[in-house]
């Protein structure tokens, strides 16, 4: 039978804390209290555990994340979540920097705002916000779905390649290469099932603009010289 294992930053050191969560042969449910901001914390798990942490968290929390289900009750620092491969990270505030960095596969719920890069150079995860993004987000993305409840910011998408982009409400401007595309039916499917699993499912699909690659840089061209 699972158990709760309950791991005191307050008491033990952070090296600690994750040693115990990359112990062989995991499983279970895990609670770490007392983060105060902590750095790193709860990274690089391979294991089909849940962690909740209770309370923010600073840089690259749950990253490299393989198989977990981790939730934060706080806001999270830079890079939460960067690297993930599977497994889910719910963060119940907000996000700062590149969120979801670089990551291949797996969900991350935002449920507050996510600041500047989120799934900058993301490579088949799934992104659900549930406020606004900042700039440059999506940038370089190659794979994967982001969605964002709220406004995105500056160069939305700059040098995409294949994720695609929903956005329910203002963009403050496209990014080299990234244009708005039709919704076809196979996409409000898709948006549906994201919003659903982010628990937003009341969400009228139809209120989301798609946004994709316009497919003009993916080899180089003396005429978009400038655009690189």
């Amino acid at each position: 039978m699972d158990t709760m294992t309950r791991l005191d930053l307050n008491a033990m050191p952070l090296r600690e804390v994750n040693a115990a969560l990359h112990a062989p042969g995991l499983s279970g449910e895990f609670v770490i209290e007392n983060p105060a901001g902590a750095h790193n914390v709860a990274v690089g798990l391979d294991a089909p555990v849940r962690v909740t942490i209770e309370g923010h968290v600073g840089y690259y929390a749950a990253g490299m994340n393989q198989q977990a289900e981790i939730t934060i009750n706080g806001n999270a620092g830079t890079g939460v979540a960067e690297n993930m491969m599977s497994g889910s990270v719910w963060v119940k505030g907000s996000a700062s920097q590149s969120a979801g960095a670089t990551a291949h596969g797996g969900l991350v719920v935002i449920e507050g705002n996510a600041a500047a890069r989120c799934g900058i150079s993301m490579k088949g995860i799934d992104i659900v916000v549930g406020g606004n993004i900042g700039h440059m987000s999506a940038f370089m993305a190659q794979a994967g779905r982001l969605v964002v409840r709220g406004d995105a910011g500056e160069a939305l998408g700059d040098s995409l390649y294949e994720a695609r982009i929903y956005v329910r409400g203002n963009v403050a401007s496209l990014g080299a290469d990234c244009v708005a595309k039709q919704m076809r039916p196979e996409h409000h499917e898709e948006l549906g099932r994201l919003l659903e699993a982010a628990g937003f499912e009341d969400d009228d699909t139809a209120a989301y603009t798609r946004y994709g690659s316009a497919r003009e840089l993916y080899h180089f061209h003396v005429d978009n010289a400038a655009a690189y």
